[in-house]
């Protein structure tokens, strides 16, 4: 049985990780700039953000199918057949960016002014993810070339990647919002495009840096490919079923915060302070689930299936290693890290509890995250994505009772993430305990 050791996960997890949080650092830096705007657009930075990122998780589905796909044939020691899949991916996926940025001109401001209360607030939340969406394009060729950094294990290059992004995006956000070297002073606006202009930065790195450093033609990086239909559609065999499971748990995020903003401005605002501290733990779950899933896909790639589930095990154990004391530091000193997001003393106020109800959460999100990954990288998608879908559906019924039926406080409405993650949980270790995860071939 082959294992990998604590210091092997961590060389690979690490810059995952760091990159992830880097990554995080664009949102956070906008909500940090926006909070000193004002309480609508900090607010209305959320409702957009999100529904941008719902659209982009179908792009990111994508991407995680064709992660697993060449790190099958990277555990396989097939290194030309990734290229190719990596070819294929982006050319998909600049054709759906075409789709995102036309149905976005078209339909978002009618979509906003339908869904939100404030009209300020829809006004706002429109100009984002106008700005936001240009920067589409950019992104998808983004999350190609880290799918293929992850499942090739040469995860050092996304850390060099995320600085310069956030870098950037830092001297953009602080430039364009408030008009600083000589630049218009956009608000809202400018946050949403310093992210979008962060992406067009980080794709440039991305291929500068492949073209010097990485061996194009043991990955088959050097041919650019005759599209071919059968190569697209074994992507879209794994990777459908994860675009459709992103999507549907950011579309549900978006219908969390919809509910929050017919709770009030205040409410929606300390909500995207939360949703904001809350990505710095996500993304360390995410990370290290993404090396579970990288991880798993080549173990099975070199016919180890008894050797995933120690692995997985031991990942879950690492993750609560990194995440305790953390969540134990924001848990008794709230304040300072929401000061972060707003000086506001009644926001600040008002986002204690629920914060703590948010980490509380992460005792079921941990196991949770890393065992949806472990399925996702054995190429059972399908059942991720179902996972997702019936724990949604009990998530969603609760959200409407709980916002619309008894209009509770934010800490109620917060205690939904338990109901998430404790459905994904139950439903990946009833289908890892007893499931046929190991027969699957893609």
């Amino acid at each position: 049985m082959k294992t990998y050791s604590t210091k092997q996960i961590f060389q690979i997890a690490l810059p995952i990780l760091v990159s992830a949080l880097m990554e995080q650092l664009v949102g956070m830096t906008d909500a940090a700039f926006l909070g000193r705007v004002g309480e609508v657009e900090l607010g209305a930075s959320a409702l957009g953000g999100i529904l941008y990122i719902a659209l982009f998780m179908l792009a990111m589905g994508f991407a995680t199918g064709s992660q697993i796909l060449m790190g099958r044939r990277n555990g396989e020691g097939n290194y030309a057949a990734i290229g190719s899949i990596f070819y294929h991916g982006i050319g998909f996926l600049l054709l759906l960016s075409l789709l995102m940025i036309g149905g976005t001109f078209l339909w978002g401001e009618t979509l906003m002014g339908l869904m939100i209360n404030s009209e300020a607030v829809a006004e706002a939340a429109t100009s984002y993810l106008n700005w936001r969406i240009i920067g589409y394009p950019a992104a998808v060729v983004c999350a190609m070339f880290r799918a293929f950094y992850v499942a090739t294990t040469n995860t050092r290059t996304l850390t060099y990647n995320s600085i310069i992004m956030v870098g950037g995006n830092i001297v953009l956000n602080y430039a364009l919002i408030f008009g600083h070297f000589g630049l218009p002073r956009m608000g809202i606006a400018g946050a949403a495009l310093a992210s979008s202009l962060a992406s067009v930065i980080s794709m440039l790195f991305f291929i500068a840096y492949t073209l010097k450093q990485t061996d194009g033609r043991k990955f088959g990086l050097n041919i650019l490919p005759h599209p071919r239909f059968g190569t697209l559609k074994r992507v879209l065999g794994v990777g459908i079923w994860t675009m459709i499971q992103n999507f549907l748990a950011l579309a549900t995020w978006f219908i969390f915060f919809l509910g929050v903003e017919h709770l009030g401005e205040s409410e929606l605002a300390s909500s995207n302070v939360l949703r904001n501290i809350s990505g710095f733990f996500f993304m360390s779950m995410v990370a290290l689930g993404a090396t579970a899933s990288t991880l798993s896909s080549n173990l099975l790639g070199q016919n180890e299936k008894e050797s995933v589930m120690p692995l997985m095990w031991r990942i879950i154990r690492l993750c609560y290693g990194v995440m305790i004391p953390f969540c134990l530091a924001v848990a008794i000193f709230p304040e300072p890290v929401i000061w972060v997001f707003t000086t506001d003393a009644s926001l600040i106020e008002l986002s204690i509890a629920p914060l703590r109800m948010l980490i509380f959460s992460y005792l079921f999100g941990v196991p949770a995250q890393i065992m949806l990954h472990v399925v996702s990288g054995t190429g059972n998608t399908r059942t991720a994505m179902w996972a997702e879908i019936v724990t949604l559906i009990v998530y969603t019924l609760y959200l409407v009772v709980a916002v619309f039926g008894f209009r509770s406080n934010l800490t109620i409405c917060w205690a939904s993430e338990v109901i998430y993650s404790g459905g994904i949980l139950a439903y990946c270790w009833t289908y890892l305990k007893w499931g046929r995860w190991s027969e699957r071939r893609i």
